[in-house]
């Protein structure tokens, strides 16, 4: 059931800037006049909800062990439950659709995606899918398009994780063993699979050719993975693909801006500094003005975090590092009807200690994903 209320003495983050205007919540929307018993929220923050363009953090919940993948739609609720305690109001789950088999396997991904359509509509928390399609999976591409209508995935992100220099130069990829074990797969199989896939790569630019032709005529999103040239980028773009996701390099993020890209990058880049792979920092592109959205990559308490990182390394006030966590992934995945908080818009926001920067309330299209604390008590109270 959608909320009925006015959220009263708060600070209010509008498209205008901060503001202690009433936000009123009725039927899923915020509404131009007061609706129901009003709620005093001072001394906290309320902040459109978070949209993560990209995370993979659900992974844990859906098979916590190898091999483990009985009542995933339980992990699925329990996914939501993270989510919302963490202020994500609108999450896309990356679901590798890829050679490397086991969790990134087409098996398990189409468990996921089943498991996630299955209780999608019984969790407040608005979650969505993408597929990851690893370009050299050529004998698995049907297959992938068919999940794809099957499961009505708008966003599909290409990746390379093939290692064709090592391959080409007929040596074995470092961690084979371990990965071949993930896979299900001895490393002898495991390694004849790469190169088989890797002496393909002749083929592959023109069946990407004609699979995104395919997937842009069905109004889908697109985006490029790891983007680490301006070549690598050019490419992706003649394709379609309007999202740079985790550009590597100063030179490739450059090539999307100037290519009309929205760039995507890892909100645990910016708390922790720098990039776990050693490529640019994400505060280093995004002090060059080069990001749209943060998302959550691997954890998801991080967007949050990175929101109030951004501001403390004097890159922007609070107010600006929020679009790259709202309004900028809301625009990237085309919903409109999210991402700030005015009139007519969904009722997706998140009430916010500023103390302890913890998030005491998730509300998502009106109704109640996460309540906590004090919050929850100004909630309760006359109800």
């Amino acid at each position: 059931m959608s909320l009925d209320c006015t959220l009263v003495r708060a600070r209010v983050l509008t498209p205008e800037g901060w503001s202690e205007a009433p936000v009123s919540i009725s039927q899923g929307y915020i509404q131009p006049t007061p609706a129901g018993r009003e709620v005093d929220l001072s001394g906290y923050l309320v902040l459109p909800g978070i949209v993560d363009p990209h995370g993979d953090g659900f992974e844990r919940h859906m098979a916590p062990r190898r091999g483990a993948l009985r009542e995933a739609e339980h992990g699925v609720v329990a996914a939501a439950a993270e989510l919302a305690a963490n202020g994500i109001t609108t999450a896309v789950l990356a679901q590798f659709f890829s050679w490397e088999g086991g969790m990134r396997g087409p098996d398990f991904a189409e468990h996921v995606f089943e498991s996630v359509s299955v209780v999608r509509d019984t969790i407040a928390v608005d979650m969505r899918l993408q597929l990851r399609l690893e370009t050299h999976l050529l004998d698995e591409f049907d297959r992938a398009e068919a999940a794809i209508e099957r499961f009505g995935i708008s966003y599909v992100v290409f990746n390379d994780h093939l290692p064709h220099q090592r391959l080409a130069e007929g040596r074995k990829p470092p961690r084979l063993t371990g990965q071949a074990l993930k896979s299900g797969r001895s490393p002898e199989a495991h390694l004849a699979l790469m190169q088989d896939l890797h002496a393909r790569s002749s083929d592959v630019p023109a069946a990407l050719d004609q699979l995104t032709d395919r997937l842009i005529r069905k109004g889908l999103v697109l985006g490029s993975h790891d983007d680490n040239t301006l070549d690598d980028r050019r490419v992706w773009a003649k394709r379609g693909a309007t999202v740079s996701e985790f550009p590597e390099t100063l030179e490739a993020a450059q090539a999307a801006r100037d290519d009309g890209g929205h760039i995507v990058l890892g909100a645990p880049n910016v708390v922790r500094g720098a990039s776990h792979a050693g490529n640019i920092a994400a505060s280093e592109l995004i002090a060059c003005g080069l990001c749209d959205a943060l998302a959550s990559d691997y954890h998801y308490p991080s967007p949050l975090r990175a929101a109030f990182r951004i501001e403390e390394l004097g890159l922007c006030d609070l107010a600006k590092s929020w679009d790259l966590l709202s309004s900028g992934p809301a625009r990237l995945l085309r919903l409109a009807d999210r991402g700030t908080l005015e009139t007519g818009k969904r009722a997706d926001l998140i009430v916010v200690d500023p103390e302890t920067r913890r998030v005491e309330a998730t509300i998502v299209a009106g109704r109640v994903a996460h309540l906590t604390g004090v919050v929850a008590e100004r909630f309760l109270n006359g109800w």
